[in-house]
């Protein structure tokens, strides 16, 4: 395997970064998770995009353009051979002193990686995944805004652990209203009466790339889509749920919180987007 760090590619075993490096000491940076399938990298400009606005808001001042980082990512795919990658970009805010202080940072390392994924296992892609409600309550935006792909996934591990505390591989996490935002790492959908429903970004969520796509195709088939509050309630009295991300794609969930939703199978809405889907990301995207 071959690392990207600054320019040069690395073995994994010499990948390495400075211990005073911020995005190590205080999780100060940002990244994305990217996909590329059959030889082309999907919404490759979506994500850059995102990552540039996620280092504005942290105001760390990109060290590259994004054409030419578009263009390290294409280059450290070919350089693994890989057709169908996981991408994982990181920018950390560089080497710098002891302290918070960011500004004492020289300049940001870029660290590009290629390589596979699964998240979840094939059977629940299938079957369906049981989730659960956990008392780790999404951030705040006036704390750390969960629409900046920060390093510090902290709060996302924390609920993370509590759903593997209950034996199950997601959670949904609730902002502090009570209402619910999204999963650890996944965007999360309903179907209710035909009408697709999913909490609107003001609710505290990450804008993920697969769920705007998800929405997309929905309406391209006549789907009603909302973007509206929802309660456990909804959630556990909808006709379907499945939750959306870069990793994750598009996964049906059956059980909430120990209720069956629905007929305890994926349905016909969730299996209708999850074929487009798969359809889509072979057929568009960035050619490696």
């Amino acid at each position: 395997m071959k690392i990207y760090i600054n320019g040069k590619f690395y073995s994994k075993a010499d990948a390495v970064v400075s211990v005073y490096d911020h995005g190590l000491l205080y999780g100060d940076g940002v990244f994305e998770g990217i996909r590329a399938y059959g030889g082309r990298i999907f919404k490759l400009r979506e994500h850059i995009d995102r990552l540039y606005e996620s280092a504005k808001s942290i105001m760390l001042k990109m060290p590259i353009t994004k054409n030419k980082l578009m263009e390290e990512i294409i280059r450290t795919v070919r350089a693994n051979g890989l057709k169908d990658a996981y991408i994982r970009l990181v920018v950390t805010r560089g080497i710098g002193k002891l302290g918070l202080n960011p500004f004492h940072c020289g300049k940001p390392q870029i660290i590009i990686i290629a390589d596979k994924i699964v998240l979840y296992p094939k059977a629940f892609y299938e079957k369906g995944l049981s989730v659960v409600t956990v008392p780790t309550q999404r951030n705040i935006a006036e704390a750390v805004n969960p629409r900046i792909k920060s390093l510090n996934y902290l709060n996302n591990i924390l609920a993370k652990i509590e759903a593997c505390n209950a034996g199950v591989h997601e959670a949904i996490m609730l902002n502090a209203s009570g209402y619910v935002a999204e999963c650890t790492g996944d965007n999360i959908f309903i179907v209710k009466k035909g009408v697709l429903k999913t909490p609107p970004l003001y609710m505290g969520i990450l804008e993920g790339i697969t769920r705007d796509e998800i929405i997309r195709l929905a309406r391209q088939f006549g789907i009603e889509v909302m973007e509206t509050i929802l309660t456990r309630h909804d959630i556990f009295n909808a006709d379907e749920c499945f939750l959306t991300g870069t990793a994750a794609e598009l996964i049906p969930v059956v059980k909430v919180d120990e209720r069956v939703v629905g007929t305890g199978k994926p349905g016909a809405v969730t299996r209708k987007l999850t074929a487009a889907f798969h359809e889509l990301v072979r057929r568009v995207g960035v050619a490696v």
